[in-house]
């Protein structure tokens, strides 16, 4: 076996996450594409704005992306003031209201939020301590920090599949693994991260099993990882070929191919001053 160290830097580049990785909304919303066929399926913008049903005033998505949650939350919530931030301009598009802002210095006064979103986002944070104080401290006293991210056992399978064709490509048994975003963050070691800023942490698990009988929801998925493409040791595109055909296998096979998956949503209240 193989193993490449995936150093936090890959996740954390603010250059490469402007630009290669979240420039547009395409290879966000290839990942997110693949709950489609995910059972239970899980209306992740629906549970935030469920959590948000005591807010009042203003509520900022720090890392909005494509503007999914925005969309949403402004749609359910009109009486809302939501202020989308991310650090690509790029993606924000014609997102209105956005603004291009860092986690991790706020352009917003001390208790001014009713809540702050951060959600599958705070793994690409360098520094996640300061990036936790902050949503905290842009919080009212009785404001919420609504944040989300993976398990660390979530997706394995795609996991096994990259290092599976990883080394069929490399003539090895099995070949190096590919950059995992949420490892930096996972639904384990999430509390404890925030709790050094919030006393009261509530989680709400999210299991499912995705199944699908076309190769391409997989293929997309793993195909968006291209911005760290030079990273990952093996020839991308030959790798995301002969992942196709091995779902494709696995399909004929077994008739389906299935991901299971575990994300999860924290709902934090009481930031500490």
């Amino acid at each position: 076996m193989t193993a490449q160290p995936k150093p936090d830097h890959l996740v954390t580049d603010r250059s490469l996450l402007s630009t290669k990785a979240y420039g547009t909304g395409q290879h966000l919303a290839a990942r997110q594409s693949l709950y489609q066929w995910q059972t239970p399926s899980h209306d992740l913008p629906g549970i935030v704005v469920n959590e948000l049903a005591g807010v009042r005033g203003a509520v900022a998505d720090v890392g909005c992306g494509n503007g999914k949650f925005v969309t949403r939350v402004r749609e359910d919530r009109p009486d809302l003031v939501v202020l989308p931030m991310d650090v690509s301009h790029g993606i924000l598009g014609a997102i209105p209201g956005a603004l291009v802002a860092d986690v991790q210095q706020l352009p917003i006064t001390d208790g001014a939020l009713g809540a702050v979103l951060a959600l599958h986002m705070l793994y690409h944070v360098e520094d996640q301590a300061q990036a936790v104080r902050e949503l905290g401290r842009v919080l009212a006293a009785d404001g919420i920090a609504i944040i989300s991210t993976n398990s660390r056992t979530d997706k394995r399978e795609l996991e096994h599949l990259w290092r599976q064709a990883a080394g069929d490509v490399l003539g090895i048994q099995e070949g190096p693994a590919r950059v995992q975003l949420s490892a930096r963050f996972t639904l384990e070691d999430a509390p404890a991260i925030l709790g050094t800023v919030f006393g009261e942490i509530r989680t709400i698990p999210l299991p499912g099993v995705i199944e699908v009988t076309d190769a391409e929801p997989v293929v997309a998925h793993l195909a968006s990882y291209e911005a760290w493409a030079d990273k990952m040791g093996v020839p991308f595109l030959e790798t995301i070929e002969r992942v196709r055909e091995r779902v494709n296998e696995t399909i004929q096979a077994e008739g389906a191919f299935r991901v299971t998956c575990l994300g999860g949503v924290l709902v934090c209240q009481g930031p500490r001053r």
